[in-house]
């Protein structure tokens, strides 16, 4: 029972390395519903400023456009995050769950971010080429880093299952928020080809649907192995101390 268990633990460990990979590669372009990722639509809003409250703390949400968004997740950050030591412990900010950088339109028919890598930082989002014919087919202003505040618990739910390669569907406002613990205040990008500092889209979120679910047997896989290494490698702890002991000769 002891090399059963060491068994399943090594190829637990082996699948948990391997679906974590690959549950993180973006799908062929014809995995997605291209009709489905149009450019952001961003209309006049007629919302009112709002409060809610999250860990004690008030937030006051100021609407500024309608904000409807499609597109495919290709890196992101959730704030939680152990080594994040801005949003919960310095900006006591609990309201911005996740942040997710989207690609849409010619940057996902093309197929052209399959060649390309993309990563998330504490409040950026980060696209590299390998090389210059790659940078001049990808668009920028076809790529947005969203800082999504929610209030809901179903809709955080749904946010926090989202991964690399999933199409998306968000409607929400484009908001600047602010909090009643300390001088705490964050505005958002109302355009899509602005760039650098506060070029990000702050979004509080009404509605939020995972379309398409990218490398789903990958991610059962990588949830399995998950649930199968500690256990296995406690049986087999456990196992070893039960096991009796042989006399010296």
């Amino acid at each position: 029972m002891i090399r059963l268990s060491q068994l399943i633990l090594l190829i637990s460990l082996l699948l948990l390395i391997l679906s974590n990979h690959q549950r993180a590669i973006l799908p062929e372009m014809d995995f997605y519903d291209g009709a489905r990722l149009p450019e952001p639509v961003q209309s006049d809003t007629t919302a009112e400023p709002f409060a809610v409250v999250s860990n004690d703390i008030l937030y006051t949400i100021n609407p500024i456009y309608d904000y409807q968004l499609h597109g495919v997740v290709v890196s992101f950050h959730n704030s939680d995050a152990w080594w994040d030591i801005y949003h919960h412990r310095s900006w006591q900010d609990f309201i911005n769950v996740k942040d997710i950088c989207v690609i849409w339109g010619d940057n996902v028919a093309s197929g052209v971010y399959r060649k390309m890598a993309f990563k998330n930082t504490t409040w950026t989002c980060w696209a590299t080429w390998p090389d210059s014919d790659t940078g001049r087919q990808f668009s920028m202003h076809q790529l947005s880093n969203n800082h999504l505040l929610i209030g809901d618990p179903r809709i955080r739910e749904i946010a926090e299952n989202v991964a690399i390669g999933d199409q998306i569907r968000i409607n929400g406002v484009l908001a600047s928020y602010s909090h009643s613990n300390g001088r705490f205040a964050r505005g958002t990008s109302t355009s899509r080809t602005d760039t650098g500092n506060g070029a990000c889209e702050t979004i509080f979120v009404n509605d939020f649907e995972i379309v398409k679910k990218a490398n789903p047997g990958w991610h059962k896989i990588n949830l399995l192995a998950g649930w199968l290494a500690p256990i296995s490698f406690l049986c087999m702890m456990l196992l070893v101390f039960k096991a009796p002991v042989r006399p010296n000769d």
